[in-house]
């Protein structure tokens, strides 16, 4: 699936710089302690034309943004993890070939995705569930909480995130409640309930689930959706690609590679 969005701009397009600049001051990187290094992980081409957003830098991904035209991807998921084995072996090679024998600038951001009041994955989520951020929880302000208007019912929310998300979650712990305050964070944040317990939540929604997670929500009385990693992460890395687009005048195309998890 993809989309486009932009105002054609200048074939030329603009100097990586000045994408680099835009996108440190709108997400401010230096403010995180990350897993991975934030901003340009790759330098390709000095100017930029034609952006690709994603999910993750997957070699599917990469591929689809060269048959698209991009010069430059812009990814949630990048490359350089913590703990990551540093040789270029196997599919980082083929990955890393691709994005080099493309000429592409590769930008990646992770956690000052996540919590950008705007464009981040948790505000964006929330924008398609309806919900305003009434507070934050968790190192670096990660989670965000919001109190209903009305209460609502487990089967009614699990049905809501089902058609935002195009997918069902899995839903554990407690079924059969009235929901008032909902708490969430996008990806892999299934060991921030807890905390979202403590933070008044009835319910905590996010990407993954581990087997600990069932037992932790029937014992803290929450109840947990889980709803997709990749699906609830697809939005925020669009709104970033779209205000890019929209302040410098390039074209931004939003490329989904599907994962199931």
């Amino acid at each position: 699936m993809a989309r486009e969005r932009g105002r054609g701009g200048d074939q030329a397009g603009v100097p990586r710089q000045r994408v680099a600049d835009f996108l440190a001051q709108c997400l401010s990187p230096e403010r995180f302690t990350d897993y991975c290094p934030n901003g340009l992980q790759v330098e390709g081409s000095p100017r930029v034309a034609v952006v690709a957003s994603g999910v993750t830098a997957s070699a599917a991904f990469v591929r689809a943004a060269r048959r698209a035209g991009a010069d430059t991807l812009l990814v949630h998921h990048g490359w350089f993890w913590r703990g990551d084995d540093p040789r270029v072996i196997g599919p980082q090679r083929e990955r890393l070939a691709l994005v080099l024998g493309g000429n592409l600038n590769l930008f990646a951001y992770h956690l000052p995705l996540d919590v950008h009041p705007e464009v981040g994955n948790n505000a964006q989520l929330g924008l398609r569930l309806g919900w305003t951020v009434d507070g934050r929880f968790g190192s670096e302000g990660l989670g965000c909480w919001h109190r209903l208007a009305r209460p609502l019912a487990v089967t009614d929310l699990s049905a809501r995130l089902a058609q935002a998300l195009g997918r069902d979650p899995l839903v554990l712990g407690p079924t059969r409640r009235a929901l008032r305050r909902v708490a969430w964070c996008t990806g892999a944040a299934q060991d921030l309930l807890a905390q979202a317990a403590q933070a008044g939540a009835d319910a905590f929604i996010s990407g993954e689930v581990s087997e600990r997670t069932t037992h932790l929500a029937r014992e803290l009385g929450i109840t947990y959706f889980a709803a997709g990693h990749h699906a609830t992460e697809r939005y925020g890395v669009q709104a970033l690609g779209e205000r890019l687009a929209a302040a410098l005048g390039v074209r931004h195309r939003f490329i989904d590679d599907p994962n199931p998890v």
